[in-house]
C-alpha cells in the first residue's frame, strides 16, 4: 500500500506531520479527517526518495557485534522509560561512527514523522532483517518494547558467540592446511629440481621415490597452472549453479549427509531456528508468522524447505511438535522440547532450552573435531615433508656408496 506524507492541523490548531498508508491521496485525506485532523498537504512518498534512501545505506553500517551492542543500549534506554525519540538522540550524540550516527538520525526523523519504530527500521532492510523488525513490532504492540529488545540483544549475542566459536575452531586447521600446501608446492617445484639436477649426469638409476618425486615436480611445473585454472573454473561453475534454487536445495541436502560436517551444519541451523522461533513466540508474534520468519533465517535451503513444509502442516491444524518430528533433517531433540512446551504451555521457554542445548552440542562437536584435526594435519604435513626429504637424500646416500 502506498505511503503518503501529510501536514495537518489538529483540533487545537497545532500543525502535525507524519506518514499514513492509503490506496490513494483521497483515502489518505479521509483517514486524517477520521482522526479529527484537517489536512493541509498530502503528498506520496516518491520512489526516487526511497531509492535515494536505499543508496545512502547501500553498505552495511552495523556489524553483527555492533548491532547487538546497539540493541542492548536501546533496550536499556527504552526499558528505563525514555521515549524512543530521546533514546535515539542519546545514542546518536554518543556515537563516534559517522555512518552509524547518520543511520540513527534517519531513524529518529522517521519516528518524529509519525512512524512506528518497526516501520522506521523497515526503511533500512539491509541493517534490520525481517526477524529483527518482527520482534520490534511485537514489542511495540504489546507495550513491552524494552524487555523485547533485551531478549533480542541476548539472541544476537548468542548467535554471534556461537558463530565465533565455530570460526575459531576451524581457523587453526585451515591455516595449517594452507601453510602445508604452500610448503609442499615450494619444495616440489623448486627444491627437488635443484637437488636432482646434480644427478642428471650420472648414469646410475635413481631410487624409485626420487623418480616419482621428479615426475610429480615436472607435472606441477608444467601443468600446475592448468590445474589451478580448472579448479577456479569448477569453483565458478559451482557458484553459478548454486544460484538456482533447485540445485542449491539438492546441494544443501547432500551437504547434510556428510559424516562430520553434515552433523555440524544440521545442529547449527537447528539451534538458530529454535532460538529465533523461541524469541519470536516469546515476544507475542503469531506462531505462523514466527515459523515463517524463523525458517527464512536458515542458511541451509533443504532445512528451510522442511521448515516451510512444517509451517503448512501447522496452518492445517497439526501441532508444532508433530510437524517438526515429521522432518527428519531436524534433530529429534527439537520436536521433543516442542512437545513438552505445547503440553505445559511454555513453548518459548522449551524452544530456547532446545536452542541452548543444540548450540552447546555444536560447539562441543566443533571443538572435538578441531582437536582431532590439529595433530592429524601436523602429522600429515610432517609425513609429506619427510617423503620429499627422503627423495632428495636417497640419491646422495647412494652416491656415497658408489664413491666407496
Amino acid at each position: 500500500m502506498p505511503a503518503y506524507k501529510f501536514e495537518a492541523l489538529d483540533a487545537d490548531g497545532r500543525s502535525k506531520t507524519g506518514l499514513v498508508e492509503a490506496d490513494n491521496a483521497k483515502a489518505a485525506r479521509a483517514q486524517l479527517r477520521a482522526q479529527s485532523l484537517v489536512p493541509l498537504d498530502v503528498a506520496p512518498v516518491s520512489q526516487a526518495a526511497n531509492d535515494a534512501q536505499a543508496a545512502r545505506f547501500a553498505r552495511r553500517v552495523f556489524t553483527s557485534t555492533s548491532l547487538a551492542v546497539w540493541t542492548r543500549q536501546m533496550a536499556g534506554l527504552v526499558g528505563s522509560g525514555l521515549p524512543l525519540e530521546r533514546a535515539l538522540t542519546a545514542l546518536m550524540e554518543d556515537c563516534e561512527d559517522p555512518r552509524q550516527r547518520e543511520l540513527i538520525a534517519h531513524l529518529r526523523s522517521e519516528i518524529n514523522a509519525g512512524s512506528t519504530f518497526a516501520r522506521a527500521l523497515a526503511t533500512t532492510p539491509r541493517e534490520f532483517d525481517d526477524v529483527y523488525r518482527a520482534v520490534v513490532a511485537a514489542g511495540e504492540q504489546s507495550g513491552a518494547l524494552g524487555p523485547v529488545l533485551e531478549r533480542l540483544a541476548d539472541d544476537l549475542e548468542a548467535q554471534q558467540a556461537l558463530k565465533s566459536k565455530l570460526i575459531g575452531a576451524t581457523l587453526y586447521p585451515l591455516i595449517v592446511s594452507l601453510i602445508a600446501v604452500l610448503i609442499v608446492v615450494f619444495l616440489v617445484t623448486y627444491v627437488v629440481p635443484q637437488v636432482a639436477s646434480v644427478f642428471e649426469g650420472s648414469k646410475r638409476a635413481l631410487p624409485l621415490l626420487t623418480v616419482l618425486m621428479l615426475a610429480l615436480s615436472a607435472f606441477v611445473r608444467s601443468w600446475g597452472w592448468l590445474v589451478l585454472l580448472a579448479l577456479a573454473g569448477a569453483g565458478f561453475s559451482l557458484a553459478m549453479a548454486l544460484r538456482s534454487d533447485d540445485f542449491r536445495e539438492r546441494f544443501d541436502a547432500f551437504w547434510l549427509t556428510l559424516p562430520l560436517i553434515g552433523r555440524l551444519a544440521r545442529g547449527y541451523n537447528a539451534a538458530r531456528f529454535a532460538g529465533t522461533l523461541a524469541m519470536l513466540a516469546g515476544a507475542g508474534v503469531p506462531i505462523l508468522k514466527a515459523l515463517q520468519a524463523a525458517a527464512e533465517t536458515l542458511s541451509n535451503r533443504a532445512m528451510r524447505a522442511d521448515a516451510m513444509a512444517a509451517l503448512v502442516q501447522v496452518r492445517e491444524g497439526a501441532p508444532l511438535a508433530n510437524a517438526m518430528a515429521s522432518k527428519k533433517r531436524f534433530p529429534g531433540l527439537l520436536a521433543m522440547f516442542a512437545r513438552l512446551g505445547e503440553q505445559t504451555g511454555t513453548l518459548p521457554k522449551m524452544l530456547q532450552r532446545a536452542a541452548d542445548q543444540l548450540g552447546s552440542e555444536v560447539q562441543r562437536r566443533a571443538l572435538a573435531l578441531a582437536t582431532i584435526l590439529e595433530p592429524l594435519l601436523i602429522v600429515g604435513m610432517g609425513g609429506v615433508v619427510m617423503l620429499i626429504v627422503l627423495a632428495v637424500l636417497l640419491p646422495i646416500i647412494q652416491l656415497q656408496s658408489w664413491v666407496r
